[in-house]
């Protein structure tokens, strides 16, 4: 739902103890469909941080989280959508950007795209 899509930003910084003290690090989380954040992580590179919460889930076998939304604080690329499409997720929010490869490889395998999930709106790339 929209409106829980729009809360997820605010909760995942919320989250961000490292980036409160540097200001620079990327951070991903996994949020269940009702925006409750079940994991989050923080790393100087998004791809990493991404690692961190999939890795979080396979340590505990909670694979695939096809139920589960992943939320970047980033853009997301093509690999972040690679990785989300391994680990089952079936829906991927950023605060950034997408690329073009990011946006064309969601639309060929289903995956929800969601950009720009900022200041109380968004754009829908793919279903």
């Amino acid at each position: 739902d929209d409106h829980v899509l729009m809360g997820l930003p605010q909760t995942l910084r919320a989250a961000q103890d490292v980036f409160e003290n540097t200001g620079g690090l990327h951070a991903a989380g996994l949020f269940t469909a009702k925006g409750h954040l079940e994991v989050s992580r923080e790393d100087i590179g998004r791809h990493n941080a991404v690692d961190k919460v999939i890795g979080w889930r396979l340590r505990r076998d909670a694979v695939p989280i096809d139920d589960r939304i992943l939320l970047v604080s980033g853009r997301a690329g093509f690999e972040i959508i690679q990785k989300a499409l391994m680990a089952g997720i079936s829906t991927v929010a950023a605060v950034g950007a997408p690329s073009s490869l990011a946006v064309e490889l969601a639309r060929e395998s289903g995956l929800r795209l969601i950009g720009f999930l900022r200041d109380g709106r968004f754009n829908r790339y793919s279903s």
